[in-house]
């Protein structure tokens, strides 16, 4: 009986350390760089637009969504930045 459970036991502990010793994507490294057509394709996908990094602040005014940081994302779709303020399409 005790060298079952001892078995049991080790087994839980190399399980326990398998599955903490694996790599977990971030949220801006598991983003696929897509470029967009516009303002209204970034907006259906990133409800409050893309960041370049996650210290920008909005020059425009009130947003009602928090912006998606990701700079490479934000890097592929540069030219729907408007306002220069390292925030495209914030909503």
């Amino acid at each position: 009986m005790k060298k079952i459970g001892f078995a049991i036991m080790s087994l839980m502990v190399v399980i326990s350390f398998t599955v903490s010793a694996a790599p977990m994507p971030t949220d801006a490294a598991a983003v696929k760089v897509k470029t967009y057509e516009n303002c209204t394709a970034i907006n259906k996908v990133y409800k409050g637009g893309i960041a370049r990094n996650s210290k920008v602040k909005n020059k425009g005014g009130k947003t009602k969504h928090k912006p998606f940081v990701s700079q490479a994302l934000y890097d592929a779709n540069k030219k729907s930045d408007r306002d220069k303020d390292l925030i495209a399409c914030e909503k």
